[in-house]
């Protein structure tokens, strides 16, 4: 793998079985990897013993974006661990948008691999296939306020979802 890498990997929704071949192999080959801590149950059997695992808790997003971008700037490849898929209420936005404001997007390769999502998962189990439109609005007010949350319910509803 290239130096100066950070793998944003999405794990799936919490079972093993969940997590793609590509993920395990990003985890297999990083030389660092950062997460909330309670993900590492998840990838423990796949990490290298000379890895070197960071975890941090709830609400430590940025703290733990803050870790991947010291590590990869050393020359170490970095796999950061976000449940479901990176992408959606994951790290990778947060990821992008600290590189731009850090200004080392050019010194940096990101990489997103994407997971299972939760509400992917949950569908399947439930045997309600999503085949239509759709419209995803997290109900967490951990990082964003209700009333925002209200609007995009509200805004939602209107659009006929």
């Amino acid at each position: 793998m290239k130096k100066n890498k950070i793998i944003v990997a999405g794990i799936g929704p919490g079972s093993p079985e969940d997590i793609t071949p590509a993920v395990l192999q990003a985890v297999q080959a990083s030389d660092v990897i950062v997460g909330y801590k309670y993900y590492f149950r998840f990838i423990k059997d796949y990490v290298r013993p000379d890895a070197l695992c960071i975890d941090s808790g709830m609400k430590a997003e940025r703290q733990r974006a803050e870790e991947a971008f010291r590590y990869a700037l050393e020359g170490k490849t970095v796999c950061v661990i976000s449940s479901g898929d990176a992408g959606i209420y994951g790290m990778s936005p947060l990821i992008y948008e600290m590189m731009r404001e850090k200004g080392i997007t050019d010194q940096v390769e990101v990489e997103v691999l994407p997971g299972i999502s939760a509400f992917q998962k949950a569908a399947a189990l439930l045997g309600c296939p999503i085949g239509h439109d759709l419209c995803i609005i997290s109900l967490s007010d951990l990082m964003t306020p209700w009333l925002r949350i209200e609007k995009r319910i509200e805004a939602a509803a209107a659009g006929d979802f």
